[in-house]
């Protein structure tokens, strides 16, 4: 193997710890505008410098990721097909070697598609692929395509497309996991590198990748599962987390959460800082309902001195006094009335009223 060929796989297979963390972002070439992919660039630019490689097409490329960015490019060289069409499996080569080399492509990848009705077609491209491109020093990825019966194959057919793209010279397979995945890996002479596949859970997709590489494989090329995530950047560094680092399924869901913010939401020590005993006290302590209904306050709503401020018995005798009573109703009035001695009794009693 040539250094340059080396050098290239190094850059996406990461020579420190033999693993790698691959971007796929090339499912438009034939989704077209899928969820969370409809705007390339702004997918793309958050998540590009978390990644070893990103797997892309040339159009995408051109359009959508910086030039200043020194990110490996996997470029996918293969395409012809759509998912609206009968066969997914009717791919051809769509990219010559050299204006991969024009875009400074570090890896070619292209799906090969065995047992499908194009079978054939698909396996002599990638022999022919991997003649030119290692003229000019650059690795193959094959990619074990299975079209719409995703998720649906088993360890004996992945051994086989895996197998079978390794014999054609293939530097690297990209393949899907699944039970007893340690037959695959095994059974493959070149580095396995799995698919992330439809979109699942975030914690179902760690532990994909936890236990993909357990079982052998040298790392992910994971596209959905991390730009269709509530918190793509999280999702990212977490799954980096495992591939580079030492994390668990455990330990790596609770660090998408830390950087999602979830925790905040979630932990132990949330619930307490809402309704802990501190908190109550504080809306309705002992001291919170005095202050508004304290025995103090009520009595200067209703103490003795204000209901005498309004009804005390000298304001009543003021409207109501005696005396006043006396005026209309006292037994002297009807006297007055009648006794002959009416006249000066008007006079004489105003008089002494009014001194």
């Amino acid at each position: 193997m040539d250094w340059g060929l080396k050098n290239r796989i190094a850059r996406i297979i990461s020579p420190a710890d033999n693993k790698a963390l691959m971007l796929a972002v090339d499912h438009g070439y034939f989704l077209g505008p899928t969820e969370k992919l409809e705007d390339l660039e702004k997918t793309i630019a958050p998540l590009a410098k978390h990644c070893d490689s990103l797997m892309i097409t040339r159009g995408a490329l051109r359009s959508s990721v910086n030039p200043d960015y020194p990110v490996p490019i996997v470029l996918r060289v293969s395409g012809g097909t759509s998912i609206i069409g009968e066969d997914l499996s009717q791919e051809d080569i769509t990219v010559s070697v050299k204006d991969a080399i024009r875009l400074n492509a570090t890896a070619l990848a292209m799906s090969v598609f065995v047992g499908s009705k194009y079978e054939y077609q698909t396996i002599v491209n990638l022999g022919k692929l991997v003649s030119e491109a290692e003229e000019y020093g650059i690795p193959v990825l094959a990619v074990t395509a299975v079209g719409k019966e995703i998720g649906t194959k088993d360890a004996r057919y992945l051994s086989l497309a895996c197998r079978v793209a390794a014999e054609q010279g293939a530097h690297i397979v990209k393949t899907y996991y699944c039970e007893n995945f340690e037959k695959v890996v095994k059974s493959c002479p070149v580095p396995i590198i799995i698919a992330g596949g439809k979109k699942i859970p975030e914690k179902d997709a760690l532990k994909l990748t936890y236990d993909a590489l357990k079982a052998g494989a040298v790392g992910v090329d994971m596209g959905r599962n991390i730009w269709q995530s509530e918190n793509p950047v999280a999702m990212i560094k977490a799954v980096n987390s495992i591939v580079h680092g030492t994390n668990n399924v455990e330990q790596a869901f609770t660090l998408y959460k830390q950087l999602s913010g979830k925790p905040n939401n979630n932990k132990p020590n949330q619930k307490p800082n809402n309704n802990k005993p501190n908190q109550k006290p504080n809306n309705n302590k002992p001291n919170q309902k005095p202050n508004n209904n304290k025995p103090n306050q009520k009595p200067n709503n209703n103490k003795p001195n204000q209901k005498p401020n309004n009804n005390k018995p000298n304001q009543k005798p003021n409207n109501n006094k005696p005396n006043q009573k006396p005026n209309n109703n006292k037994p002297n009035q009807k006297p007055n009335n009648n006794k002959p001695n009416q006249k000066p009794n008007n006079n004489k009693p105003k008089n002494n009223f009014k001194n």
